[in-house]
Parts: C-alpha cells; structure tokens; sequence
C-alpha cells in the first residue's frame, strides 16, 4: 500500500472508529432521512388516493425523497467529516503531518459514502417495510442516480469545507445549508416544466435536475433516458472537479495566511 494510500485509510478508519464509539452518531445518520421517509410515505398514501398522477406514479414522492436524501446526506457527512476535525481541533495536527490536502479530501470523501450508506440503506428498507415501496424497483438506472448525486453532493461539500477551512466555523452555516438552495430548481417533487423559464435555464445546469426528471420519468412512463443521464454524470463531474479546486485554493489560502492552526472551537 503507498503512502498516499496509507494516509487516507488512517483517516477513514479514525472517523469509523468515532462511530463506533457513539451510538449518536450512528443514529443521526438514519434518524433525519428516516423521519422524512415516513413523513412524505404517508402524503404518498394519501394523494395517491386523490390525485391521478401520483396514483399512476405509485412512488413517486418517495422515490424523489429518497434520491434528494442522497444529496443532503452525501453532502452534509462529508462536512461533518470535515467539521469533526475542526471541532477536536485536529485540523492543524493533520497538516502538519505528512498528509496533503487531496488526501484528506480523498479520506472525507470516502467517509461521506459510507455514512451515506450507513443511512440510506435502512431509510430504504424502512420504506418498502412501511409502504411497500422499493427503490431499488428502479433498476440500473438507480446505480447510475446514485453515482451522479454522490459525485455532486461531494462537490458541494468540499467546496464549502474549504471556505470552512479559510473563514472559520462563522462559515458553518454556509456548510448545512448550501444543498438546500438547490432543492426548488432540482425538480425534486415537481417537472423542472412548472419553473418559470429563467429558472429552467438554472434547472438544466445542475446535475440533479435530470437524476429527478429521470426519476419520474421511469415511474410514469417506464423509459430510461440514457443520453440525459450520461450528460449528468458529466456535469456531476465537472462539479466535483471544481469543488475540489475550491478546496485546494482555500487550503492554499489558509495555510499562507496561518491560521489552519487557529481553527476550531
């Protein structure tokens, strides 16, 4: 195993051993999505009842909860495996090791899948225990929705990681919040069609717009749109390359201006 391998093992093996010595932090990662999954499962049962979309559609509201969930979770444990160095005040301790910035960004991003995991896997047998709905019912193309909102959760988190790392945890906010501005123009549980236009133009430059309209797409119609999913993975990794050039270029600035350090509660 090479050095670099070597360093981002260390690091995911820290963060799964805090896990395992918390229960907390095991069921924070499926209390949230699991909340939500039977808050929408039973608007799901009601409207399917009312309206005739839904009722054709059967899971759609669940579906789109599910996926939007891999977005936040995907985004929010990789700041989290970010913020926990910070809160210990390891930040400073880490840099002055030999590891390098893109290995601690390989390690928090390897650590975000297996929280995302971690929860989501449960939160989606809880959904077909509670309403009888599978997402996996959705075939290859979940593997392919999966791959693209974790690859875009992650550029998410990285990029506000680092502006984390270079402000301070006055920043924190930013960290939480960030995805969720996204949610109106990702067509999460409406067609990207209902945006006005200048909002649709917004719409189709984020990846998770087509994941969602593919989604539905699938429900209602049963035809995979491939073209549009290949598309997405493109952007989503465009994205994740700009995001790690984000957290690069804020490392670089904290480290000239000395306070990596400084940094933590």
């Amino acid at each position: 195993m090479s050095g670099s391998l070597r360093r981002i093992f260390a690091l995911v093996m820290r963060h799964i051993h805090l896990w395992s010595g918390s229960v907390m932090r095991i069921v924070d990662s499926i209390y949230w999505p699991a909340v939500q999954m039977v808050m929408w499962g039973f608007l799901t049962q009601f409207l399917a009842n009312q309206t005739t979309y839904v009722g054709h559609a059967a899971g759609v509201l669940l579906a789109g909860l599910l996926l939007w969930e891999l977005v936040v979770r995907g985004n929010l444990s990789l700041s989290i495996a970010f913020l926990e160095e910070m809160w210990s005040r390891n930040l400073g301790h880490l840099f002055v090791s030999p590891i390098r910035s893109w290995e601690m960004a390989a390690g928090i991003v390897i650590v975000a899948l297996l929280r995302t995991l971690l929860g989501m896997v449960p939160v989606s047998l809880l959904a077909w225990a509670f309403f009888g709905y599978s997402i996996y019912t959705l075939g290859l193309p979940l593997i392919a929705f999966f791959v693209i909102l974790q690859m875009f959760s992650w550029s998410i988190g990285l990029a506000m990681s680092g502006l984390v790392m270079r402000v301070g945890q006055s920043a924190e906010t930013f960290a939480w919040a960030a995805v969720f501005i996204l949610m109106p123009v990702s067509g999460v549980y409406y067609p990207i069609s209902v945006l006005p236009h200048w909002l649709q133009v917004i719409a189709w430059g984020v990846p998770t717009s087509y994941v969602f309209e593919g989604m539905r797409s699938i429900l209602a119609e049963g035809t995979v749109h491939w073209d549009l999913m290949a598309f997405a993975f493109g952007l989503s990794i465009v994205y994740l390359i700009v995001g790690f050039q984000v957290f690069q270029w804020f490392f670089r600035s904290s480290r000239r201006a000395g306070s990596l350090l400084g940094q933590g509660e």
